[in-house]
């Protein structure tokens, strides 16, 4: 399974980006996708998470009520919508899959595909 990252770029602060993720086959439907990122100096860290099934979703408290974790199963694809976009947004952006048996934690997640960096200007 190999993942591919797109949709990141310079944005002004309050803007929004959509990012997506296009996965080379179709997921199980026990996988999760995940969106991680991680600024310059900084330990990368979890943003949102979807199950395959489009069923649940999880955020960190960081983006909750401004970012949206969505996936296209036709497409093979999942989004990212961002909105109302701050500076410490900024951010090398990157998915990834789990299956879900496992705890939705960094470990967990098996493939990941390379990063799209989100730049925010204040």
């Amino acid at each position: 399974v190999q993942l591919q990252a797109s949709g990141g770029g310079l944005v002004q602060a309050g803007g929004s980006l959509r990012l997506s993720c296009i996965i080379s086959r179709r997921p199980f439907s026990t996988y999760g996708l995940g969106w991680f990122r991680q600024a310059p100096g900084k330990e990368r860290e979890f943003v949102a998470s979807i199950t395959w099934s489009g069923d649940s979703t999880s955020y960190a408290d960081s983006v909750k009520d401004r970012f949206t974790i969505s996936r296209d199963s036709a497409k093979n694809t999942a989004y990212l919508q961002m909105d109302s976009l701050k500076p410490d947004d900024t951010a090398t952006y990157f998915c990834a899959a789990r299956p879900l048996w496992r705890t939705n934690t960094e470990l967990a997640y098996d493939y990941w595909g390379q990063g799209t960096q989100v730049t925010v200007s204040s």
